[in-house]
């Protein structure tokens, strides 16, 4: 309850809480709130200005941008979403099995993470895509493929400090079975810290997500994504510079507020790792004048 109430005392993490509810209810309600079918083209209306009808323009197919804009909601910000928690709940289960059996299935198990975490992030992506082809699904498939032996090992690091702690083996000595013991002792604990590093997680691989979608890796024409209808804008980005306004928005406004509410979370769950950021400009200009001194 300490974390959250520091957590929730942060206002910069609110307000970014608050962006990133309002973008993912945006993205649910996307066909109530859009204002036009995202796919409907009318060449008559193309590369119209911002309008009460058009609220952000129209693209070089006449598309409406706004409507877009919302449905680009899903599969950049809300499907990526699943990803991570996907990989989240996949590494959690192994690093916890790993963790607190300990042996022979601890080192079987982190084997297999490190040959997981051998392969480079995007090679692993274009080999899922060569071998699966082009597409948003297969994009995130690779990504829970590489993700989860990364949350694995972060939680088998958590389950090895607190599977000796005095509660557990107290649990053990009153007959609690292995699972009521990992799932009433252990997880609460491991959470927070998987928690932040899901969400920097997060951010980062929307980054990567609009990347390859930007290349023409990720999800195909004519469905809505921010990373294509950037690529789409930038045939025209010297004509119609404000094309790739909006969607380029969307994106760096959603890291943004992942990125704040992330630290605050850091912060929230140690705090001392938060001051200590915070005064290493001063320390390092103490040390600084420290050393001109002698």
């Amino acid at each position: 309850m300490k974390r959250i109430s520091r957590l929730l005392s942060d206002r910069l993490a609110l307000l970014s809480l608050a962006v990133l509810a309002a973008i993912a209810a945006a993205g649910m309600l996307a066909p109530w709130l859009a204002p036009h079918p995202p796919d409907e083209v009318n060449m008559a209306l193309r590369y119209g200005p911002w309008s009460l009808h058009y609220p952000l323009g129209n693209d070089q197919l006449g598309r409406c941008v706004l409507s877009r804009i919302l449905y680009g909601i899903r599969p950049s910000v809300l499907l990526v979403l699943a990803a991570v928690l996907a990989s989240v709940l996949i590494g959690a289960a192994v690093g916890m099995a790993a963790g607190y059996a300990g042996g022979r299935t601890d080192a079987l198990l982190m084997r297999l993470c490190d040959v997981m975490l051998s392969f480079p992030g995007y090679v692993m992506t274009l080999a899922v895509i060569g071998v699966l082809g082009v597409g948003l699904q297969n994009i995130l498939l690779a990504f829970i493929l590489m993700k989860w032996a990364w949350f694995a090992r972060i939680v088998r690091s958590s389950v090895r400090q607190i599977a000796d702690a005095d509660y557990v083996r107290f649990a053990r000595t009153l007959g609690t079975g292995s699972l009521a013991i990992l799932f009433r002792h252990i997880l609460p604990v491991c959470v927070p810290e998987l928690a932040v590093v899901a969400s920097s997680s997060f951010g980062s691989t929307l980054l990567q997500v609009s990347g390859l979608s930007f290349l023409g890796l990720g999800i195909q024409a004519p469905q809505a994504e921010w990373g294509m209808m950037l690529s789409e804008a930038r045939q025209s980005m010297f004509s119609r510079p404000e094309l790739m306004l909006a969607p380029g928005l969307m994106i760096v406004l959603t890291v943004s507020a992942v990125n704040f509410l992330s630290d605050a979370m850091q912060q929230a769950v140690d705090p001392q790792a938060g001051s200590s950021k915070r005064h290493q400009p001063e320390r390092a200009e103490a040390a600084l004048i420290g050393r001109e001194v002698a």
